[in-house]
């Protein structure tokens, strides 16, 4: 590994002193040791707030929707369920067959969901930081991709206000969470098919990418609202004519996937469910109408004073520049500047890139809010499950320019010939920074742990009393509704009749109804 200074080649050749030189020749090392060092602290930091999710995961017992996804798994099969949903619920088909994976063996499938879903996150995140780093021309520092990573899971898991929803509760992570662990890969799998040669190895990339699109459309709106807004932003930057891309593969896998996300929507909006749904709902003005659009701007607003409030976002911008810094610092000492790769592209066209994110995130959030107002009314933003679709975008964009600011201080700080504890002070206060927005987050952990555990103790006892008095042939069972995480119980309303959760309730242990306790 390279110990040359961090310096251009110019200024070393400008240096005649030995003793110069051999101060400059050390400083670097020991920036790598304390880079290192901050990126082992960090990992091991969010690493375990990530673990401690996935280990509450085997916590996780049914409530809301779980209930009656749980019975229909069980009870009709993962193609029975699928099927229930296209025509009896909201048309979500790819939605429904993953719930049935999901639940298909009981409740097992709910508690190993966070892990499962933890480790493809980590992996996808690090592949495609690495990805990143080297479009840049840095050599990717793995500790540094590790901890950004696992950062910005931690992130998204607890800086919210629905942690439980976002991370434990399966209806919600199938939904609004799973949905950008798939579009991560399908981002590398996007990378990796415009870089083939060969042709028939690029249209397998291409039909996957349909299908794929064509699956989430199927699955979460929210989210084929935002990865649409990006892939066709995307698609017209990589129009040749700018000269950010040689060839058409980058437009024709943007377009491709945009194709397959309309036609999902669509398979789902004209479904029977969805018909269905639509028809359950007061007649309201349009979401176009302007009194609409006025009342979504204004709860646009709520949803990002909530966001904004939480300052331990700005974590994400700090790992990242712990990143680009790192990366830097790696890069070959005699190779290629690191922007030169960069600068073949006409400058606006640059600038068009980095922006790019900016109408991505505020367009996306906006039109998140206007379809959880359609769904569920005025109070519909408050439901931030939902808000994840975007948020992972945003978390994603503030550590990429987190990295952009972090490759440039540690060449500036080289340039200025910075002494060896203005550089430490410099990555010490980054790293502070990072480590202070995780530790914001372990009350919201505990809270979240002490929940999910006493209720967990609690729905087990009365599982067991409810089993044990249907086995004894009752018909008609005692349950407390045990509340966790701004979700839905039996007896949510004093209309039985109405009451879908106790519904559901009963078919899952196969007796009449429930009464309260």
């Amino acid at each position: 590994m390279s110990t040359a200074p961090l310096l251009s080649e110019g200024e070393g050749r400008r240096t005649h002193s030995p003793g110069a030189g051999g101060r400059r020749r050390g400083r670097r090392p020991f920036v790598r040791r304390l880079l290192l060092g901050a990126g082992g602290t960090l990992v091991a930091a969010a690493g375990a707030l990530v673990a401690v999710g996935c280990f509450l995961g085997l916590y996780a017992r049914p409530t809301s929707d779980d209930w009656c996804v749980a019975w229909k798994s069980r009870d009709l099969g993962v193609l029975g369920i699928t099927s229930d949903f296209y025509t009896t619920q909201n048309g979500r088909i790819a939605n429904a067959f993953l719930s049935g994976l999901v639940y298909g063996d009981g409740l097992g499938g709910i508690k190993i969901l966070p892990t499962v879903m933890a480790v493809a996150f980590t992996l996808g995140l690090v592949l495609l930081g690495w990805q990143f780093v080297r479009l840049l021309g840095g050599n990717p520092p793995v500790l540094a991709l590790f901890a950004c990573s696992l950062a910005l899971q931690a992130l998204l898991y607890y800086a919210g206000t629905r942690s439980y929803q976002v991370l434990l509760w399966a209806p919600a992570t199938i939904s609004h969470t799973l949905p950008s662990v798939i579009g991560v890969w399908a981002l590398l799998l996007g990378i990796w098919t415009v870089r083939r040669t060969r042709a028939a190895v690029r249209a397998a990339g291409f039909a996957a990418a349909f299908l794929i699109a064509f699956g989430l459309g199927t699955l979460s709106e929210p989210f084929a609202l935002v990865s649409g807004l990006l892939a066709a932003g995307v698609g017209l930057l990589a129009l040749p004519r700018l000269k950010l891309a040689q060839t058409w593969h980058p437009f024709t896998w943007c377009a491709l996937w945009c194709s397959g996300l309309v036609c999902g929507l669509i398979v789902l909006y004209t479904s029977p469910g969805a018909r269905w749904r639509r028809a359950q709902q007061p007649d309201r003005e349009s979401v176009l109408s302007a009194g609409e659009l006025r009342g979504a701007f204004e709860d646009w607003l709520h949803m990002w004073d909530s966001v904004t409030g939480q300052w331990a976002y700005l974590g994400a911008a700090a790992v990242g520049v712990l990143l680009g810094w790192a990366a830097g610092l790696r890069a070959p000492a005699h190779g290629p500047r690191t922007w030169g790769r960069r600068r073949s592209a006409p400058r606006n066209v640059l600038i068009a890139v980095l922006l790019l994110p900016v109408p991505v995130v505020v367009l996306g959030s906006f039109a998140v809010v206007l379809g959880l107002r359609s769904g569920y009314g005025p109070s519909g933003w408050t439901y931030a499950r939902a808000w994840t679709n975007y948020l992972v975008p945003m978390e994603l964009a503030l550590c990429a320019y987190g990295a952009l600011l972090g490759e440039w201080a540690g060449r500036f700080l080289a340039r200025r010939r910075a002494s060896t504890p203005v550089v430490s002070a410099a990555v010490a206060a980054v790293g502070g920074l990072a480590l202070a927005a995780l530790a914001v987050l372990v009350p919201s952990v505990q809270q979240l742990t002490t929940a999910t555990v006493t209720r967990a103790a609690a729905w087990d006892a009365q599982n067991s009393r409810i089993r044990t008095e249907a086995a004894q042939g009752a018909t008609d069972v005692g349950y407390r509704p045990l509340y966790i995480g701004g979700l839905a119980e039996p007896f949510y309303t004093s209309n039985y009749t109405r009451d879908w959760v106790a519904a559901c309730v009963s078919k899952w242990y196969g007796i009449d109804r429930i009464h309260r306790l």
